[in-house]
């Protein structure tokens, strides 16, 4: 049902009074007018209370966009009754932003579709919808809020910037290197011949060891450690500040993904993401970037777990480096190869271990970086 407004409110108390007035005095005029009082704010109630008889579907294209990109919004909007639907107009919502859709009259199982643009400004995880009617009657009596239709999920990712894919870690060499727990498809090192245990490929047995020791024996094959690489994203920062250095830290863990390397991606809110190389990882550390927020200003810049597990490259995205963020960055020298600390909107003295490129925004920090010698 509707809700009266503070009119409609109005309306119904005055004709209370006049029909008490009019019950007490005799006088039939009153009467008459409470009546008519009365039976417009009921109507307006019901008027107000009919929801609309169509099935609403929305379609987004795409559904995952880089920040002040494209995204189109499909709106199909099918009377699947019988009788003609009249024309309305409705507000679509996208986050906290709004789209205001006019829905022409419908005849039987007819349909309507309608195409806008979303706003992609805003960086984050988007609700699209429901389809929303704002009812009320011609006297402004009565009113309620209708939604109908399914909700979609559109997510802007942040900016990110044609970037040099960093390096880091010891290259691949038969027989060097820690052994990882995950092979590489494809590729096998054989590190050494030991005896059979049950759940061993059989294809790799090795038959003249076999022979030699009267014992089943096996070739151990393992990869040794890949390049990888690590990004650190402090998100203790606020503001267009905070954007920046996500953008940054989006380019490097793409550029990164894109060229194969094991990427993990960890922020001082207890963001910690540890992903393959290729477009299912770029995905995934684009999708967590997408919504990731500030965390607590008290938080420390490179978590324990990162300074006790280094391996492969690494690269802070930060704004300053206070006291105890340069004595955690300094811990980081001789587990992580090279160091980079990238700084924006700000200087930074050097670090030891770690090389600092300062820069006032993400792009130049990405033009800095592609214009280091290689």
């Amino acid at each position: 049902m509707g809700r009266l407004t503070g009119r409609g409110i109005g309306v119904l108390a005055a004709a209370a009074v006049l029909g008490g007035f009019g019950q007490f005095a005799g006088y039939p005029v009153f009467l008459a007018i409470a009546g008519a009082a009365a039976g417009a704010v009921g109507s307006a109630v019901v008027a107000t209370g009919r929801r609309p008889r169509v099935e609403v579907a929305r379609e987004l294209y795409p559904d995952r966009v880089e920040r002040g990109c494209p995204a189109f919004a499909r709106l199909r909007v099918h009377n699947p009754t019988g009788r003609r639907h009249a024309a309305f107009s409705a507000v679509d919502r996208v986050g906290l932003a709004a789209k205001v859709v006019s829905v022409r009259a419908l005849a039987p199982n007819a349909e309507a579709v309608q195409h806008y643009e979303l706003p992609t400004a805003v960086r984050g995880k988007h609700r699209v919808g429901p389809l929303t009617l704002d009812r009320g009657d011609p006297l402004g009596l009565g009113h309620r809020t209708l939604a109908t239709g399914e909700t979609a999920t559109l997510r802007v990712y942040p900016r990110v910037h044609a970037m040099r894919a960093p390096k880091g870690g010891r290259p691949r060499h038969h027989h060097e290197g820690a052994a990882v727990d995950e092979r590489l498809r494809g590729s096998f090192d054989l590190r050494e011949v030991r005896e059979y245990v049950p759940g061993d490929e059989v294809r790799h047995l090795h038959w003249k060891a076999t022979a030699r020791t009267g014992q089943l024996m096996v070739r151990d094959y393992v990869d040794p450690d890949q390049p990888r690489f690590t990004a650190v994203l402090d998100t203790r920062l606020r503001g267009p500040l905070l954007e920046e250095a996500v953008d940054l830290a989006a380019s490097l863990a793409a550029s990164a993904a894109s060229d194969e390397q094991p990427v993990r991606l960890a922020t001082p809110g207890g963001l910690d993401l540890d992903t393959g190389g290729g477009t299912t990882a770029l995905r995934r550390l684009l999708d967590a970037l997408c919504e990731v927020g500030p965390s607590a200003e008290d938080a420390p810049l490179v978590p324990d777990e990162l300074i006790r597990s280094g391996v492969g490259g690494l690269a802070v995205v930060t704004a300053g480096a206070a006291p105890d963020d340069r004595a955690a960055l300094a811990a980081l020298r001789g587990r992580y190869a090279p160091v980079f600390v990238f700084v924006l909107g700000a200087s930074c003295a050097g670090i030891p271990g770690a090389t600092v490129l300062s820069a006032p925004d993400a792009a130049e920090a990405v033009r800095r970086w592609n214009a280091i010698p290689r």
